[in-house]
């Protein structure tokens, strides 16, 4: 694709908002947020005071459908609250004009909508879809995934993920305080870590078992006469095809942690560890021992701009930019299919708390 790239944003709450400040930092690769669309009309003139700042004059819709409709655009970012990505995404791909899309995590709420969004797609091979599972271009989980990739840690037995971090934060209409909005909480903030499971493991889910509850958070809120139903803390144990298995370690009330994400990935030779945000990771082997661990700076020299994801976002659009500029010949690096997996994880392990049981992926996905 040759000249500037044009890019629109669908959703400039604070999640789009940080996309086109990422944007921005793109400029240097022709970049250029022409438009945003959103119905909340002080998120709107946060956007265009952002991008007046930066230089742009941006067209502003009230509604998705106006901006397809548009033709200004080349790429859509879908940064919408979760329940909307299923529409949106659908009016997309059914648009007569193919455009680029990088949607939000999670990729919808439901595994049924999921499906029917990746139905829709193989229809469009004209457009390329990315799903925003950016924890993967975090550096130091970035370096984690090279040496567990490179096989020093021999065959992937068991993953540790501990998300220890604070409350989520108050959006526009309150909509991520309700599992009807979000999908609920394993889904809206934990596919991140299912997604890295899957890619670590090298092997797809068969069945999960979780506990969780609603213990500290959100407790005393009232909307609209009702109280928030999102968990605030679980555990989580996700079975893989091949035998290597997954556990999630979620507390939503532990701003006292010096790391927001610890990862740990044990093979049968070597141990690695990933630290968010120290930004280190710690390799280890059997045979060394404790003595033998390596500690590693994991950093990424080509981040612009760190944001609220440690600089996985701009390193995120990076790759999607390049994938799109290479008119075909570059899929994207998380794909729709990706994308559905990791919600099903998601849904299983609500339905888990809420069964009390095993759940399998092939219930979900059925």
């Amino acid at each position: 694709m040759a000249g500037v790239v044009r890019y629109g944003i669908i959703g400039v709450g604070m999640m789009g908002r940080e996309h086109l400040i990422n944007l921005h930092h793109l400029k240097d690769e022709g970049v250029a947020v022409v438009a945003v669309a959103d119905p909340h009309g002080p998120s709107q003139k946060l956007a265009v005071d952002l991008a007046q700042s930066y230089g742009w004059s941006l067209k502003v819709f009230s509604g998705h459908r106006e901006m397809i409709d548009s033709g200004l655009c080349d790429v859509l970012v879908v940064s919408s609250p979760n329940m909307t990505h299923y529409e949106i995404l659908i009016d997309i791909m059914n648009h007569p004009r193919p455009h680029h899309v990088l949607v939000e995590k999670p990729l919808c709420t439901t595994v049924a909508h999921c499906r029917e969004v990746v139905d829709a797609a193989r229809k469009r091979p004209d457009m390329l879809v990315q799903v925003g599972l950016e924890y993967r271009y975090m550096p130091p989980v970035a370096k984690l995934i090279e040496v567990v990739k490179g096989g020093s840690l021999g065959t992937v037995k068991m993953m540790a993920i501990r998300e220890h971090r604070f409350p989520f934060l108050v959006k526009v209409h309150n909509w991520n305080r309700f599992n009807i909005n979000t999908g609920g909480t394993l889904v809206e903030k934990c596919c991140h870590f299912f997604d890295l499971m899957r890619l670590f493991a090298g092997s797809d889910p068969v069945r999960v078992m979780a506990s969780g509850a609603i213990d500290v958070n959100h407790r005393d809120e009232l909307y609209d006469g009702k109280v928030p139903d999102i968990i605030d803390n679980a555990y989580v144990i996700v079975e893989f095809e091949n035998g290597s298995r997954g556990m999630l370690d979620l507390c939503m009330f532990a701003e006292g942690s010096r790391n927001e994400q610890e990862i740990a990935v044990v093979g049968d030779i070597g141990k690695g560890e990933a630290f968010v945000p120290e930004s280190i990771v710690r390799v280890g082997t059997r045979v060394g021992g404790r003595e033998g661990v390596q500690t590693l700076k994991a950093e990424d020299n080509r981040i612009k701009y760190d944001g609220l994801h440690h600089g996985s976002s701009y390193l995120e659009h990076l790759n999607f930019l390049h994938s799109v500029k290479s008119e075909g010949q570059r899929a994207p690096a998380v794909d729709l299919h990706d994308g559905l997996i990791s919600v099903a994880i998601g849904v299983a392990a609500q339905l888990s708390i809420e069964l009390g049981r095993f759940v399998t992926i092939a219930e979900v996905l059925s």
